[in-house]
């Protein structure tokens, strides 16, 4: 299956994230990082199909083109020019391309997409779409070393099945876990109620997961998550927007009080970078008809340029150690 062109569409005005160069191919892509929208996963219903987070990838892009101009001044977040010197690599491939009369197709593109990156040596960070999306993405990562995945989320996401459909968004993490390739779940950030039953949370752990809840990270900051995973491991990071509080992130569809502040998420993700290899990061979950005054757009943003800068300053930066 071809991943590039027509099923790879440049970005609107072919404005990468952060300026960017665009590259809508990643089969050919030469870069240590890359960007891909996701703006579609697996829809409940023909409501889902293209959800208010089918539009994040153009909203999160736009806010980043904002600060395109500063990436060679000096960042506070990351103590510098925000690459690093020498800079990482940085492309933007666009955004997979859907059809609304082919759903099991367009999953198996995003699957492939990513799969082709990562045989390029590119740690892809993913704008999503809904919370389905992690599962597509995952799955690329079969046959690569095994993957701690640390899901910052006010939700578990661990429903076998909701109506039928088992690759929806309350179920990526039970997927994940059951992924030859995924050797750890640590989810971080969980809070109030949703769709998990107690059977869930018994399931999640009995898997050998770890919950970290909002109110741990709170109390004990970002070591409450770190000390979980070993030194080294390879280490993707699914972020939902409601994993962080609403005065951070309004804009998403299950806002609850008391999520994690800003910077104790761009902690976790810093000594993610630095204590891990990342090998990929995907935001879902953001709407941008409800967001206020962009600004789940622009944390968006600067939780990934934390990130990014992170690995540009940690040893064998990317995932196979390029700059």
């Amino acid at each position: 299956m071809s991943v590039s062109n027509p099923w790879l569409k440049p970005p609107a005005g072919d404005v990468g994230f952060l300026g960017a160069p665009v590259h809508p191919d990643p089969t050919t892509v030469d870069a240590s990082v890359a960007v891909l929208g996701v703006p579609f996963g697996v829809p409940y219903d023909m409501r889902g199909v293209a959800s208010g987070a089918s539009q994040a990838p153009e909203a999160v892009r736009s806010s980043a083109a904002r600060l395109a101009p500063f990436l060679d001044h000096h960042d506070f977040d990351v103590g510098g020019p925000l690459l690093g010197d020498p800079p990482l690599r940085l492309v933007d491939c666009g955004d997979v391309s859907a059809d609304p009369r082919d759903l099991d197709g367009n999953a198996a593109r995003v699957t492939e997409a990513v799969r082709a990156l990562l045989d390029r040596g590119a740690v892809p960070i993913v704008l999503g779409g809904d919370d389905s999306v992690p599962i597509l993405v995952l799955r690329a990562y079969a046959g690569h070393d095994a993957v701690h995945v640390v899901q910052i989320d006010a939700h578990l996401d661990f429903r076998d099945e909701v109506r039928g459909v088992r690759e929806g968004y309350s179920s990526p993490m039970r997927r994940a876990s059951e992924m030859d390739h995924v050797a750890r779940v640590i989810h971080v950030g969980q809070r109030g109620v949703g769709a998990s039953r107690p059977q869930d949370v018994a399931d999640t752990l009995a898997a050998g997961n770890v919950i970290v809840t909002a109110r741990e990270v709170r109390e004990a900051g970002p070591k409450a998550v770190l000390h979980h995973l070993p030194e080294g491991s390879a280490s993707f990071v699914t972020l939902d927007c409601d994993g962080l509080d609403p005065a951070v992130m309004p804009g998403t569809s299950a806002p609850m009080p008391g999520g994690l502040s800003f910077d104790e998420a761009a902690g976790i993700l810093g000594g993610v970078a630095q204590r891990c290899r990342v090998v990929g990061m995907d935001v879902v979950e953001h709407y941008p008809s409800l967001d206020v005054n962009g600004i789940t757009s622009l944390a968006v943003v600067r939780l990934i340029a934390n990130l990014v800068g992170a690995m540009a300053r940690a040893p064998g930066r990317g995932l196979d150690g390029r700059a």
